[in-house]
């Protein structure tokens, strides 16, 4: 189904205060005169339109614990290590290729106990569509920013604070009992992102468009060669 283009008033918002933001930093923004809607989405529409960004943090999805640090970079990839479910491995995603490391337990989750022997420390590469697509997403700098800042309720404001010292406004979800706090100076990105109740725990979002280099994992097994030796 072709998706639908609409400009809503939320995304015009959004538009015109990062347009306002081209140039040097001002010291404060359009944010405070925003309905909760049109701060997150100017909050999001920032955020996926950012070049890099350090995420970092804990919360529950879909029922089981996930932590992360992750650097990633828009349209190239990302780097960092990752928990699920108490299970943690390193992971780097680099044009269209996903590379995992672990320990045993991660490696037997993945293949099983007799591939954990041999694969224990060693770097795992795949395609993105392969076997490993299902850890692809945690390197996508615009999936993973559209997955935590998709509202799922009603949003209103919380009070406004600080989150490292820098001045930010929040918007409260009434469906997940989230607070998204977002910089009310300058370009309004996302700050901080935390979750109450089932689903508790906090992300971190910081080192907007600083440079980060990906390296690609030397000497990587690739996975078709260990599902040719079944």
């Amino acid at each position: 189904m072709r998706p639908r283009l609409a400009l809503t008033a939320a995304a015009l918002a959004a538009a015109s205060l990062l347009i306002g933001c081209g140039g040097s930093e001002p010291s404060g923004n359009a944010l405070a005169s925003m309905t909760p809607a049109q701060i997150a989405a100017a909050a999001k529409t920032a955020a996926v339109s950012a070049t890099s960004v350090h995420v970092a943090g804990s919360i529950v999805s879909r029922g089981k614990p996930i932590s992360l640090n992750m650097e990633l970079v828009a349209n190239k990839g990302g780097m960092g290590h990752v928990a699920l479910g108490g299970v943690g491995f390193s992971i780097v995603g680099v044009d269209r290729a996903v590379f995992v490391s672990g320990g045993t337990a991660f490696f037997t989750s993945l293949a099983g106990a007799t591939a954990a022997r041999i694969m224990r420390g060693k770097w795992l590469k795949g395609a993105e569509t392969g076997v490993l697509a299902p850890f692809a997403w945690l390197t996508r700098m615009r999936t993973l920013l559209g997955s935590a800042l998709a509202p799922h309720g009603t949003l209103s404001r919380a009070p406004a604070t600080t989150v490292e010292g820098r001045p930010a406004l929040a918007v409260s979800d009434g469906a997940d009992g989230g607070t998204l706090y977002v910089a009310s100076t300058g370009t309004p990105y996302p700050l901080e992102l935390v979750r109450r109740g089932a689903a508790a725990g906090k992300l971190v979002f910081d080192r907007w468009n600083q440079p980060v280099e990906l390296s690609v994992p030397a000497n990587a097994i690739n996975v078709k060669q260990l599902q040719s030796g079944r």
